[in-house]
């Protein structure tokens, strides 16, 4: 069911808006990830979804559990419910073993959506998931205009994974310094992914590349 329901999305947003899916061979394969990615709406989490290699798992908040059929629909697509505003510390041990179990995870780490598409400053939720569970983060950008309407253009990009053991210690009491560091890099990958013109990602790469 999970991979019928995966392709009707697919179908679904293949349908409703001009897709354009860019860097998908950067997710690693034969393991779980973290993707981290820029928040625009409520359609971005089974869009992300949709493309993602593999099952995966994401946070959704607790008023959406309440309906029980559609709260039996997400669960059944990998949802788990947290409690906004409340320091919810549950919900990342939660995460580490829905990683463990063989479902990467989706996060979006600014809490928010972006009004004008700007990616924001973001939080360390998942440097600290990263860190506790070993997985690497695959930064993602969701790109559009400025709504979000019937046939809008849209790319999906998933960046290059980023390794937490590059930056902080593997364990289960990362240092928070560290993991500040691991946020500053997939938030500006993401806002790489979103922000900057194609034209301009290619020269930035040759420059690297050259370097």
């Amino acid at each position: 069911m999970y991979y019928i329901v995966k392709f009707l999305v697919r179908l679904y947003f293949r349908v409703m808006y001009k897709m354009t899916i860019e860097g998908r061979e950067n997710i690693p394969k034969d393991t779980t990830v973290i993707y981290a990615c820029n928040h625009r709406s409520n359609a971005d989490p089974p869009m992300l979804g949709a493309w993602a290699k593999g099952k995966f798992a994401f946070m959704a908040k607790e008023e959406l559990f309440r309906n029980k059929l559609f709260a039996w629909l997400i669960r059944s697509l990998g949802a788990f419910p947290v409690v906004r505003g409340k320091g919810d510390t549950g919900v990342i041990d939660t995460s580490v073993d829905r990683l463990d179990s063989g479902r990467s995870l989706m996060i979006f780490p600014e809490g928010t959506r972006s009004k004008d598409g700007k990616v924001g400053r973001g939080h360390t939720g998942a440097a600290l998931i990263s860190a506790r569970s070993g997985k690497q983060i695959v930064p993602s950008g969701i790109c559009y205009g400025e709504k979000l309407k019937f046939r809008t253009p849209i790319t999906l990009k998933f960046g290059a994974p980023i390794d937490p053991a590059e930056y902080c210690e593997v364990c289960d009491e990362p240092n928070p310094r560290q993991l500040v560091k691991l946020k500053n890099r997939y938030m500006a990958d993401i806002k790489f992914l979103v922000e900057v013109e194609p034209e301009e990602q290619t020269e930035t790469k040759e420059n690297e590349s050259n370097e």
